[in-house]
């Protein structure tokens, strides 16, 4: 209740804010964009010369920017297979100077083609790195969060142990986990706690996310093993206000509110807020053993202990377009959320009072400046501290079975270990790109990420124990240069060399006596640095036909839940090595438009990993926790593919495919001669094929003109694939996680031009069984329905 009043005063507010901006008395220039047969020009770029306020049309051809100064600008307008177009313009105080602008397509610009479902900025996929950018703001209708809409990407996989909020493994590539960072408008994303997780991020947060496959970009400082995420944010000098409310199946409620307000002296106000909640009470079929010692076989019973919550406030203030600083913005990210845990890594273990809370408390700053000092010297610093806290709450000494039935022992005890241990992992984070472009052909770039961590907590059930008195400390550093050679429009290559530090502080317990019950503990620390380099080139052999290679010498330090464990389902293990592998891809991209109404896309890709000191899950000696070991040889020879087509603004469809064939590189096993029976085996636990398949229908001026009807179709295919080593056991013996089929029904009824819109969305429309981790069941068949409302002064 106390999240629903917020949001609703939240709401108000923002609208106050637009309502005032669009009264106020500044200047400002609208219009439309179409192509040369009338047709409006979707997410075509429009920007002001020599400033750095722009915008991009919308479903209509619609743009609009302001509040402006009175006075000259020069207006550019450009999209994707179709001309550039620049004018100058006067823009008069309390005046709407209005604007319309005529593209004509240029085939011999055809770069990228204009594909529905795709991002359309060309500077990125003009870049030599294997990169997909996905659209965001086609599904700002839908209910997805981030880690789902990336879930239609090939070569990735979403792995979650449940419902909404539950634990998440993505994978990229056939990279999983850590090695793959995740990063929030260039700011990595490590030290944001439970409470800030991208299977809980509404995809009305993000503008565009950028995904990179194997080799990033040295801006992006990071130690990725296999690829990156970025999430980027609306970043413009536009006022508006986003808010969104959806309901549907096992008591589900999300709701978002994103608003931003800049004044014509430059002064800007962001808020972002959401909020999730879910009883995540849906059926599961597994056997049961009740206490009377009865066994009961493919029993459908019901979750009962996995609600989950989180609400989140991102606010920010500061200036824009100052002498001094292009941005110079203060903010705060407050947050926090509750889980049930229902199982353990299998469903086997089952809790019925366990849980865990979060908070996040992270001020943050951001500066940016370009040309300073002297032309083409760009600076952006970024620092963020995160004083928020995790609590794990076990104090109930019951067991329960699936039929909600429970034994209760005498004493003190838990479910699984006793504790209510509170602790606070101190994250700081602070990052530094400083890049010049010496000319339009080289371009020099320095990165620098330094990151803390240390873990302090106490547990009032053992307000005596030494065992939180212990150091979990640790301290990593990234540095990196590059060097980018543009020699023409056609061919461009960067080069990198990057450092990578790492410090840990620990301790270990022993017995130091030999008596039972004697403990001591030993602190030791250790430090480690390493050197990785790339490259990454991309070339065009036609206009429309762009061919890209990378290579990369890449290190991945393992996190701290990795080494001192999450205090939940992952144990921690402080002998791990880092992991480096060798990445090398090669990919083709091909579009072409077949007169003017069909347009086709197609990408495909070729790559080869060979890691050592692999990081990989297993299971635990009791089986009820994972935790991260080191395997010391695996290669992966992957292909992916996706084709999309598109005819005119009535229908798109596309699919895409993936294989990745992770291998046991590993002869010989520690201290053996002789070769290991595991050896050139397929990685168990991690799917091999699999592949989405979409389509999408339009319909114009239903019910009234500007009113548009969406009709969506979406399935996700995932081949069988084994939970241990394909060479132990017989087949009849092998757990396996079975082939998944999951489809998707959509439709969004949008209205006003896209200011108020309807979705009804039906997930895993033929109710399957579906897993993405052995034994642990997903929801079936959901329901939802979103209403959204968006307003802006462009």
């Amino acid at each position: 209740m106390q999240i629903t009043k917020f949001l609703l005063v939240g709401m108000l507010c923002a609208c106050r804010i637009v309502a005032y901006a669009q009264i106020n008395p500044s200047g400002s220039i609208s219009g439309y964009i179409k192509d040369s047969n009338g047709k409006p020009v979707i997410a075509a770029t429009i920007k002001l010369l020599n400033t750095s306020t722009g915008t991009i049309t919308n479903g209509q051809g619609y743009y609009r920017i302001g509040p402006l100064k009175p006075g000259n600008y020069v207006l550019e307008a450009h999209s994707v297979g179709l001309g550039k177009i620049s004018r100058k313009i006067q823009v008069k105080p309390g005046t709407d100077l209005i604007s319309d602008i005529e593209l004509r397509e240029v085939s011999q610009q055809m770069e990228t083609v204009s594909v529905i479902g795709r991002s359309e900025v060309r500077e990125l996929n003009r870049q030599a790195y294997n990169v997909v950018a996905v659209d965001a703001r086609r599904l700002h209708n839908s209910t997805l969060d981030i880690s789902h809409a990336l879930d239609r990407v090939s070569g990735v996989r979403v792995r979650e142990a449940g419902g909404l909020g539950s634990r998440m493994d993505f994978s990229l590539n056939g990279f999983t986990g850590r090695q793959v960072k995740f990063f929030i408008d260039g700011v990595p994303m490590d030290n944001f706690g439970s409470s800030f997780q991208l299977n809980n991020i509404p995809i009305n947060l993000a503008q565009r996310v950028e995904v990179y496959k194997g080799v990033v970009p040295v801006w992006l400082g990071s130690d990725a093993l296999g690829g990156a995420i970025n999430i980027v944010t609306v970043n413009d000098t536009r006022s508006y206000a986003d808010a969104s409310y959806s309901l549907g199946s096992f008591n589900t409620h999300r709701s978002s509110l994103n608003a931003g307000y800049t004044t014509p002296s430059g002064f800007k106000l962001t808020l972002n807020a959401f909020q999730n909640y879910s009883d995540n009470n849906y059926k599961v079929t597994t056997d049961v053993a009740s206490f009377s010692g009865q066994y009961f076989q493919h029993q459908k019973v019901r979750r009962f202990n996995d609600t989950y919550h989180n609400e989140t406030l991102i606010a920010s203030a500061g200036v824009v377009n100052k002498p001094f600083a292009d941005q110079l913005m203060f903010g705060v990210t407050l947050g926090q959320n509750y889980s049930e845990v229902q199982t353990g890594a299998r469903m086997v273990s089952v809790f019925g009072d366990w849980h865990r809370k979060g908070s996040i408390i992270m001020p943050s700053v951001k500066y940016s400046k370009e040309d300073l000092l002297i032309k083409g010297l760009d600076l952006r610093i970024t620092g963020n501290y995160n004083l928020g806290k995790e609590q794990n709450i076990d104090t109930v000494y019951r067991r329960y079975n699936w039929f909600q039935e429970y034994k209760e022992y005498p004493g003190q005890g838990s479910e699984r270990e006793r504790s209510m241990y509170k602790y606070s992992n101190n994250n700081g984070l602070g990052t530094v790109n400083l890049s010049y472009a010496a000319s339009e052909k080289h371009l020099l770039t320095l990165n620098n990420v330094y990151n803390t961590f240390n873990r302090k907590g106490s547990d009032e059930l053992y307000p005596e124990s030494d065992k939180y008195e212990q150091p979990r400390k640790n301290v990593k550093n990234i540095l990196g240069l590059g060097y980018q050679f543009k020699t023409s429009e056609k061919w461009n290559t960067s080069f990198f060399a990057k450092h990578f530090y790492q410090h840990n502080k620990y301790s270990q317990s022993y017995n130091p006596s030999g008596s039972w019950g004697d403990l001591a503990y030993l602190v030791q620390e250790n430090s480690l640095n390493r050197i990785g380099f790339g490259l990454a080139s991309t070339y065009f052999i036609m206009p429309n036909l762009q061919a890209k290679a990378s290579y990369e010498k890449s290190y991945r330090l393992p996190e701290t839940d990795e080494l001192f464990g999450d205090l939940l389902n992952l144990e921690g293990n402080i002998d791990l090595d880092p992991e480096h592998s060798h990445n090398y891809n090669f990919g083709l991209s091909y579009q072409a438009q077949i007169d003017k109404s069909h347009r086709l896309n197609f990408e495909g890709g070729v790559l080869y990993r060979n890691a050592k000191d692999f990081i990989r899950p297993s299971l635990n000696n009791n089986q009820t926790k994972q935790v991260m070991d080191n395997l010391a040889d695996v290669t992966n020879l992957g292909f992916e593919g996706e084709l999309r087509y598109s005819f005119r603004q009535l229908f798109t469809a596309g699919i895409n495919m993936t294989y990745q064939n992770l291998r046991n590189n590993t002869k010989y096993e520690e201290n053996q001669t002789m070769e290991s029976p595991l050896y050139r085996d397929r990685i168990p636990n991690m799917p091999y094929l699999f592949g989405n398949a979409d389509a999408s229908v339009f319909f114009n001026n239903v019910g009234k003109k500007g009113n548009t009807l969406t009709l969506g179709y979406n399935v996700l295919y995932v081949h069988a694939y084994y939970l241990s080593w394909p060479s132990q056991g017989t087949s009849d013996q092998k757990y396996d996680i079975p082939r998944q089929w999951m489809q998707d029904v959509n439709a969004v009824y949008s209205l006003g031009k896209g200011k108020y819109n309807i979705a009804l969305e039906c997930k895993n429309l033929l109710d399957n069984r579906v897993y993405d981790n052995f034994s642990l069941q997903k929801p079936g068949r959901a329901v939802y329905a979103k209403v959204r409302y968006f307003i802006s002064n462009n």
